[in-house]
């Protein structure tokens, strides 16, 4: 499993707009993929999803940290970099979390669970509900 896990790191790791295509190489056609916003299964959808990130984020990426692989499955740690195209346009911004990768005798992926907290790395970063959530987090410390 560690060569999967070596091939499925490298493509994310050079996942480009064009790339999503393949994604066929390292999902099995029915893989659930689950984060904070989404549950879906499929790999049409899971294209979808990161489709969707090269139309809203610009230069988005991934850097893989950190992994621990035990039979068919691994957990990858990684640092997610883009920049907003809304606003705060060109500031570099930097999600960090964690992917529990379960994987199929062909070493492709069949659930791909994304952990990352959604309130400090993406929230916080946001106009108005930034300003709203560190001023909660305030009240709770």
């Amino acid at each position: 499993m560690n060569t999967a896990v070596d091939h499925i790191v490298e493509a994310f790791q050079t996942l480009t707009p064009a790339g999503v295509e393949t994604l066929h190489a390292i999902y099995s056609p029915d893989a659930r993929f689950k984060d904070p916003f989404n549950d879906v299964r499929g790999l049409t959808e899971i294209q979808r999803i990161f489709r969707h990130m090269y139309v809203n984020l610009d230069n988005p990426r991934f850097i893989i940290t950190g992994r621990i692989v035990q039979d068919a499955q691994c957990f990858l740690t990684w640092e997610f970099r883009f920049a907003f195209r809304r606003f705060k346009r060109g500031q570099a911004q930097c999600i960090v979390g964690g992917s529990h990768l379960l994987l199929n005798d062909e070493g492709r992926i069949t659930l791909h669970r994304d952990y990352w907290d959604a309130a400090e790395e993406l929230y916080e970063k946001l106009p108005f509900v930034g300003s709203l959530m560190r001023w909660m987090k305030r009240l709770t410390t």
